[in-house]
């Protein structure tokens, strides 16, 4: 059996309330700090690992916690073509999976990395990136790249499977409801083994659990999967 995918909306937006630290906790208390105080995080960070290791989660929580302060922020990722230009009135620049950028998507990083340490106004702004490896590994121009390693650069560790059963069990007593063994093993051999799809997947099997009036199980998988 394949590994399966849902389609299923984001329950809520991605927020340091609602990421699984696990071996990144001083990562992620060093970024709330700065999140808090971004006229005095002017020294650029990077953030690097693997698949799920949360860089996307953690680059939107800095984006909301700076919101809700009334501050603005510069986002770019790969799916944006055609890039805005860098914007005075931004707080900080966010730009995300930095190793997928085209060459235009490059030039416009480089523009905002340079317009963000020495801006018109003076006061230099945040840069805060990810990407799939540490800056001197990207296949990206040599101006960026450099760049990109002038700061902080701070590595991400995916959570290991007794970490992510952990809290798979956590958040199924957090609704009420116990998983065994065999299902959380079920979810993560056949489904993405992400923390935000996992949980997104306890939502609708809470759901579903509770349209049907059944116990959560692995025949109440299939099931949920079949009326897909």
């Amino acid at each position: 059996m394949k590994q399966l995918a849902l389609d299923i909306a984001l329950a809520s937006d991605p927020t340091f309330a609602n990421f699984f630290s696990g071996p990144n906790e001083a990562v992620v208390r060093q970024l709330q700090s700065w999140a808090h105080s971004p006229a005095h995080s002017s020294v650029p960070t990077y953030l690097w690992g693997g698949e799920a290791s949360g860089k996307t989660h953690l680059l939107k929580a800095v984006s909301h916690a700076l919101r809700e302060q009334g501050v603005s922020s510069g986002w770019m990722d790969a799916s944006m073509l055609e890039p805005p230009d860098f914007n005075d009135a931004w707080a900080a620049v966010i730009m995300d999976d930095c190793h997928l950028y085209n060459a235009t998507q490059q030039r416009a990083a480089f523009k905002w990395f340079v317009n963000a340490l020495s801006p018109a106004d003076g006061q230099p702004r945040w840069v805060l990136a990810t990407g799939h490896a540490p800056p001197a590994d990207l296949a990206l121009r040599e101006d960026l790249r450099t760049r990109l390693g002038w700061g902080h650069v701070l590595a991400l560790h995916a959570l290991g499977d007794d970490e992510r059963r952990a809290v798979i069990k956590r958040e199924a007593d957090a609704r009420g409801f116990v998983l065994s063994d065999e299902v959380t093993d079920f979810m993560l051999r056949f489904f993405s083994r992400d923390l935000g799809s996992l949980m997104q997947l306890l939502d609708k099997l809470d759901a579903y659990a509770l349209q049907t009036k059944r116990a959560i199980t692995i025949p109440l998988i299939k099931s949920m999967l079949e009326t897909e």
